[in-house]
């Protein structure tokens, strides 16, 4: 159930970052639909993270590095974020641009979340 809702966020993440790439790249904006799709993915990204910081608490914790695991946790909230909020308040090319360049990072990140974090907690 995890790794099939995770390759669905990974799926929009992915096209709503190539459609905003390309958008940008053309010197057009991205549709809200668009825009909203990659804010879905984002809000369940930090689900994801709620759920990666709790694991420790909860008994499950860390496989591999600790200082990995948590500067991790950190850009895959800070970043994603930053780009979007910083995309959606400016609205001019580049900022489509950076919000696709997210898009994509976010398919990146949620992979790695589900290659590493849900082996803690499933």
């Amino acid at each position: 159930m995890i790794l099939w809702f995770t390759i669905v966020q990974i799926a929009i993440a992915c096209a709503s970052g190539l459609f905003c790439l390309i958008a940008g790249l053309v010197g057009r904006r991205p549709s809200d639909y668009t825009v909203g799709s990659l804010l879905l993915v984002e809000v369940l990204l930090i689900v994801q993270v709620v759920i990666a910081i709790i694991a420790p608490l909860a008994g499950n914790p860390p496989t591999g590095d600790l200082l990995e695991y948590w500067v991790y946790l950190i850009a895959a909230v800070l970043l994603p974020v930053g780009g979007t909020a910083w995309a959606l308040l400016d609205r001019t090319r580049w900022s489509t641009v950076v919000l696709g360049v997210v898009g994509l990072s976010l398919a990146i990140m949620l992979w790695r979340m589900q290659s590493i974090w849900t082996l803690q907690i499933g």
